[in-house]
Formats: structure tokens, C-alpha cells, sequence
């Protein structure tokens, strides 16, 4: 990757011709079924632009309670679209058409404008859960149904897809737009993706350059990605199947049990009552295992290509470890 990085061509994105970039988004817009897609510095950035296209200033955004938009994107869509989010509750992002219609808004002069349906796949603080296709179709229908916009947040779409085999194009015909990172399970040190009708791209890359999103040589990074692409998408089943190892070897670890993963993120929830999840990442970090506390007790894990087997089993033993060390 870091030689595709140094020999890629470059142009001036911001004229629109840098080659490497171009075909980077050509590439895209064809597996996921769309007509064009567009490259962006950061996830966050191309959630925030797919908002921006489908919802007007005062309306509101229906996603799950748990989802990336809601939580770890700084009240961007209030700060930069004018619009709420209105978070429902959906266990592990399971967000379904019978969970959304509850909550889509009746047409009122007293009450916000339903505008857009936001849904996560794999769900992040949903522990990796995948979203199943026919929950997507559905939602899909209830939003023509209504004229509401649909975005997929597929920063780990790759990954849903090599769990169940299920196309992305599949995936993303549910949606209007769709985002997908290259810089999670790909292993890219930079980058998304945007993808949609032609019409919401060209709108997407105003949207990009006014919140600070234009790029020149940007080439560089959409080398990596393409690298990612050609050899980094068929690996994703590794990452599963040593997710499960791991959670495996840590449920046999007092006062620690994991959750079956069904594609690379653990969760794992401390059972014992003086376990505290900021001071288990912390232990954990000194044994060389990098964890991250999402709330009181429950750590997250997440296995990738820089993760090997051997890994895992240091891992493990850092966990019992650690056990040891609070006598849980």
C-alpha cells in the first residue's frame, strides 16, 4: 500500500482531474450499484453531506438511538444542516420499518417535518451487529411509502457483505445514498466514500468543498484505497473468525464475558461489581492490548489486518491477566 501510495498519478482534484481519484470513484459507484461516488477525507464528512442533501433546515432525522451519527459526530447535523435527529430506540441498531413508522412525524403545523431515515450497517455500538437485507427493503419501501430520504452509514459495509455474502450493490439499493470508509477493515490510513445518483454527487461535491473537503493531489490516498480493494476485501473473513476466537477465549475469563461477534468488533462487558471499564483499558493498555472503554463497564475490541493469530492469543492471556490482577 505504501508503495501504490508513492508511484500513484495525481492530478487536481479539485478540478476534477486527478486519474487515481477518478477511478477510485468510478470503482466505487460500480460495486455499490450507484451512478456516481465521490471520495472524501473522513466518514463523518461524507454522513454530514449525505444529511445536507436529503434534509431541509427544521426538519428531523430519524436514526437508532445508538447510531455513529448521534453519538460521535459533534451535533454536526443541528450545527450544519439546521435539522434534529430524532434517536429511537432499536436494539443493536436493528433499526426496522415497524420500530421507524412509530416515529415518523404526522403531517402537523405545530410539529418538525419527517425528512430522513439513517440507518448503520454493521452497527458499531451495536458490536458489529449486520443489519439483514430484508430489514433494509423494508425500510426502504416505508420511505417511499412516506417520500423520505434513505442514507446508509456502511462505513463497515465490506464487512456486512463478507458475513453473509450478500452483494453491496444489494445493500445499497435500499438507500439513496451511501457511505463506505476505506479507513476501518480496509486498513487505509485516509478516506471515504459518498456514492448516489449522479445529480446528489455533483450537489455532494459543493457541499464537500464548502465544508472544507477540497483536495489537489489527492490521488495519493485514493491509491490506497484502490491497493485496499484488489487485496484487502477478501481477508475480512479472517477478521471475523478471529473476533469470535477472541471472544471465545476471553468468556472463560472470570468476571469478563464477550459477545458473539458476527463480524470484527467485540464487546465485552465486565461482570465482575468493582470492574470498571476506563481502568480496564487502561491495564489492558500496558499489557499492549488497545481497547476502548464505550461505557461504565463494556470495553470494545476490534480485530483487523494488523491483528494476527498469535495476536489474539496474547490478547486472551492479557485479559486473564488482568483478572488476576483485580482477583475477579
Amino acid at each position: 500500500m505504501r508503495r501504490a501510495i508513492a508511484e500513484a498519478e495525481v492530478g487536481d482534484d479539485v478540478f476534477g482531474d486527478d486519474p487515481t481519484v477518478n477511478a477510485l470513484q468510478a470503482r466505487v459507484a460500480e460495486m455499490l450499484g450507484k451512478e456516481a461516488a465521490l471520495f472524501f477525507p473522513s466518514g463523518t464528512q461524507a454522513n454530514q453531506t449525505a444529511i445536507l442533501l436529503h434534509a431541509a433546515p427544521g426538519t428531523e432525522v430519524i436514526c437508532d438511538a445508538g447510531a455513529h451519527i448521534y453519538h460521535y459526530e459533534m451535533g454536526a447535523p443541528s450545527a450544519w444542516a439546521g435539522v434534529q435527529l430524532r434517536p429511537v430506540p432499536a436494539e443493536d441498531g436493528l433499526l426496522t420499518a415497524e420500530i421507524v413508522r412509530a416515529h415518523i412525524r404526522p403531517q402537523s403545523p405545530h410539529l418538525p417535518r419527517t425528512s430522513l431515515i439513517v440507518v448503520e450497517n454493521t452497527h458499531n455500538s451495536g458490536g458489529g451487529k449486520v443489519i439483514p437485507l430484508e430489514v433494509l427493503r423494508e425500510l426502504r419501501g416505508l420511505a417511499e411509502e412516506h417520500t423520505l430520504g434513505v442514507h446508509l452509514d456502511g462505513a463497515r459495509l465490506w464487512n456486512a457483505s463478507a458475513a453473509t455474502g450478500t452483494p453491496l450493490a444489494e445493500y445499497a439499493r435500499c438507500a439513496d445514498t451511501v457511505m463506505v470508509s476505506f479507513s476501518k477493515g480496509l486498513g487505509c490510513p485516509v478516506g471515504s466514500a459518498l456514492a448516489g445518483s449522479r445529480e446528489a454527487v455533483q450537489r455532494a461535491w459543493t457541499w464537500r468543498k464548502r465544508l472544507g473537503g477540497g483536495m489537489r493531489q489527492v490521488g495519493i490516498l485514493a491509491a490506497a484505497a484502490l491497493y485496499a480493494l484488489d487485496h484487502h476485501l477478501e481477508r475480512l473473513g479472517e477478521d471475523h473468525r478471529r473476533a469470535k476466537h477472541l471472544a471465545a477465549l476471553v468468556s472463560g475469563v472470570p468476571g469478563l464475558q464477550a459477545r458473539e461477534p458476527e463480524t470484527n468488533i467485540v464487546m465485552i462487558d465486565l461482570t465482575a461489581p468493582a470492574g470498571e471499564a476506563e481502568v480496564a483499558a487502561r491495564e489492558l493498555a500496558e499489557l499492549g492490548v488497545l481497547v476502548v472503554a464505550v461505557g461504565p463497564k463494556r470495553i470494545r475490541a476490534v480485530t483487523h489486518l494488523d491483528v494476527d493469530d498469535g495476536a489474539i492469543e496474547r490478547a486472551g492471556a492479557a485479559f486473564r491477566g488482568l483478572a488476576d490482577r483485580f482477583g475477579w
